[in-house]
Order: structure tokens, then C-alpha cells, then sequence
């Protein structure tokens, strides 16, 4: 473990919270529970098309979960085995037992699972506070990272987006039960259609078929006793570590990435700042930069294809670099 990760305090596994409604999972996709010190993790899997190909971790964003892969795993498929994550008290994943949800906090679980599972190095996908976490996982335990994707990361900005207020906001005491109760008479239905338009470029790129599965898992989320906690103490989990600085600050750990990195931006995207592009790209060294002009935040979702294609080019040149590495050794 690097000596520069903060120190943590290991604590019994929390039992697994009850539920009414199971989680959907799509055709070719396998879910199973990890039990770890202090957590438990929902993983869900997408096995690579054949033996051998290299582990990927895939890391969502805030109020999300491992089912916002469900389009690019098995465009990756034929590269990678697939596994996406749900961080803990999101998902199908219960609270953390000592109720952190920092950035640190989602990274020290994403590093205890690959350790636990032996999986790393892995090509590790993370997109907006799920970039934020894997940026600070391939900056401290750069062993565990052999390529990196950021889509959206949620990295400190100065100047912060007037639609990303509400997040910001969500992170003062006694505002997450304010809203909650405030928006009681909401539908999930009008619920989600608020997310879409906040996260997506274009809502109108879901299908029915997506609006009903998404209305069905906001249904399930807000049965959840800790629903409103996780996402009022994640959020401000981003907002603290937007004002970490020292060798903890976000953008400094960006620097001292060694993994291979592609970074994903949409033009269209309401919560992390296209501007913010160029910064990324000048942190993360020798980083690839796609910029997709008419995608929101979740550019995964909303032009799976066009990120799974880069994300190809990305693990075939690292592939490339390898066998040459491999080759001059032998010389």
C-alpha cells in the first residue's frame, strides 16, 4: 500500500441491507456480493469473450451504479473481462460501516476489492465521481492500474458550472431531507426524466425500453432507507476533496498518473465543465483527449460506440508497448 493514501480504519463487514425489489441484470451479465472489511460490494460482471483477455473495473458516478456500463461492457467484451463495481451505498452495494463516503473512502473499497481479488493490473473505467475515485486509485497504488479511462472525471474546478450548483448544494447539512421531502409527491417517472436531462446531451437518445428499466431501479432506490444519505454525504465527499490540496489534491495525483490514460468530454455536458478538457490533458501525461461535442456527462451511455472504440485504441497501443518492451528485453 503507498504510504501517501490516508490512513483507514478497518471494521466488520455490514450485513447485507434487505430489499423489495431485485436488481435487473441484462442478458450475458452475472451479479454477485463481495464481502470485505468494513463493506460489502455488489460487483457485476461481464466475462470477456474468451479466456485469457485482461481484467477491466468499471467505476460510476454519483447516485449511479455498476448498470450504467451495461451498454459499453460488451462492446469491450472482446478485449477485456469485464467487472463494474457499485460503490458502497449505491447500487445494490449497502453503506460503508463507518459511514465515509469521501473520495478516498469509494478509492480505499475499489482498492480493497481488486486486492482482495487478485485482479490488478486492470484497465480501470471510472466516469465523474467515479473518475475522481480512479484517479486517486492509479495515483496511490499505481500497481493496481495498467490503463486508465476518465469519462467526465470530477475534478476540482475553479469556476463551477451554474447546473452543477444543485450537487454542490446537495452537500449542506439538511438539504438532501429538504429536497426529499419537498419533491415526496414526485413520480419516479418524473424523477428520472429530471436526471436525463441534467446528465444526458440529447434525453431523447433513451429508448422506452431504458426510460421503463431506469424508472424501475429509481423506484427500487427510493425504498432504500440510506438513499438520501449516501447521496448527500458523497456529494459532499466531491466537494471536500475539490479543496484538498497538498499531495491529497486531486489535480496533483492526476500528475503523478503513470497509467496510459484516455480522457472523455461532452460538449453538451451539464456537470463537469467542457472547458475542463484541456486542463486533463495537460495533468495526466501523455494522455489521449475525445471530445464528443454533442454528448452530456455520461458519454459511455449516450455513444457507447464511439467510447468503446477509443477505449479499444487506448488497451491496443498499451498492448503494443508491451510486446515491444517484451521484445527489447530479449535483445
Amino acid at each position: 500500500m503507498s504510504s501517501t493514501e490516508l490512513p483507514e480504519t478497518r471494521t466488520a463487514a455490514a450485513p447485507h441491507t434487505p430489499r423489495t425489489r431485485a436488481v435487473r441484470v441484462a442478458d450475458g451479465e452475472e451479479l454477485r456480493s463481495v464481502a470485505l472489511p468494513g463493506l460489502t460490494l455488489t460487483v457485476r460482471a461481464r466475462p470477456g469473450a474468451r479466456a485469457g483477455l485482461p481484467p477491466a473495473l468499471y467505476v460510476h458516478g454519483l447516485g449511479g451504479s455498476s448498470q450504467n456500463w451495461t451498454a459499453l461492457m460488451p462492446l469491450l467484451a472482446d478485449h477485456v473481462d469485464g467487472e463494474a463495481v457499485d460503490l458502497p451505498g449505491f447500487g445494490d452495494s449497502p453503506p460503508p460501516d463507518d459511514g465515509n463516503y469521501s473520495v478516498t473512502g469509494h478509492a480505499r473499497a475499489v482498492i480493497r476489492f481488486l486486492d482482495s481479488g487478485g485482479r490488478g493490473p486492470v484497465h480501470l473505467i471510472g466516469n465523474s465521481l467515479g473518475g475522481a475515485v480512479s484517479t486517486r486509485v492509479a495515483a496511490v497504488r499505481p500497481d493496481l492500474v495498467r490503463t486508465l479511462t476518465l469519462v467526465s472525471p470530477a475534478l476540482p474546478e475553479l469556476r463551477v458550472q451554474r447546473t452543477a450548483w444543485p450537487t454542490a448544494l446537495f452537500a449542506l447539512p439538511g438539504v438532501s431531507s429538504l429536497f426529499a421531502r419537498l419533491s415526496r409527491d414526485w413520480t419516479p417517472e418524473q424523477r428520472v426524466r429530471g436526471v436525463l436531462s441534467l446528465c444526458y446531451g440529447d434525453p431523447g437518445r433513451v429508448s422506452e425500453e431504458g426510460l421503463r428499466h431506469a424508472v424501475e431501479e429509481m423506484e427500487r432506490r427510493l425504498e432504500l432507507p440510506y438513499f438520501w444519505d449516501a447521496m448527500a454525504r458523497s456529494s459532499r465527499g466531491i466537494v471536500d476533496a475539490y479543496t484538498l490540496g497538498g499531495q491529497h489534491g486531486l489535480w496533483r495525483q492526476a500528475e503523478r498518473v503513470l497509467a496510459p490514460t484516455l480522457l472523455v468530454y461532452g460538449g453538451q455536458d451539464k456537470l463537469v465543465s467542457y472547458r475542463m478538457a484541456r486542463r486533463a490533458a495537460e495533468a495526466f501525461r501523455g494522455s489521449r483527449l475525445l471530445t464528443l461535442p454533442d454528448a452530456g456527462h455520461v458519454a459511455m451511455m449516450e455513444y457507447p460506440e464511439t467510447v468503446a472504440q477509443a477505449v479499444k485504441e487506448l488497451i491496443e497501443s498499451d498492448e503494443a508497448d508491451g510486446a515491444s518492451a517484451d521484445d527489447s528485453g530479449r535483445s
